[in-house]
């Protein structure tokens, strides 16, 4: 692996274990909000190591990964507007 990935992954899990941190100190975890800022971090890594001319297969496959939680995002947000319109 490179040090490029390697300092990537760390980073993203450096992300995801503030964002634990920061849900279990306020004593409200919520799946939905974690997914949409573990979200976040996963574009922002991705964005990052992109390169322009070659594509590794890991960094395909993130964008694959990418591809399917923005349809999960998509439907969150669905379900969100749903209940609003529905109260």
């Amino acid at each position: 692996m490179s040090r490029k990935v390697r300092l990537s992954s760390m980073v993203f899990t450096t992300w995801l274990m503030v964002i634990i941190a920061f849900q279990l100190f306020r004593r409200t975890f919520d799946l939905e909000i974690f997914f949409v800022l573990a979200l976040i971090g996963l574009l922002v890594t991705v964005i990052l190591i992109d390169t322009s001319s070659v594509q590794p297969r890991y960094l395909r496959r993130m964008k694959y990964m990418v591809a399917a939680s923005l349809l999960i995002f998509g439907y969150i947000v669905a379900n969100r507007i749903v209940e609003i319109l529905v109260q």
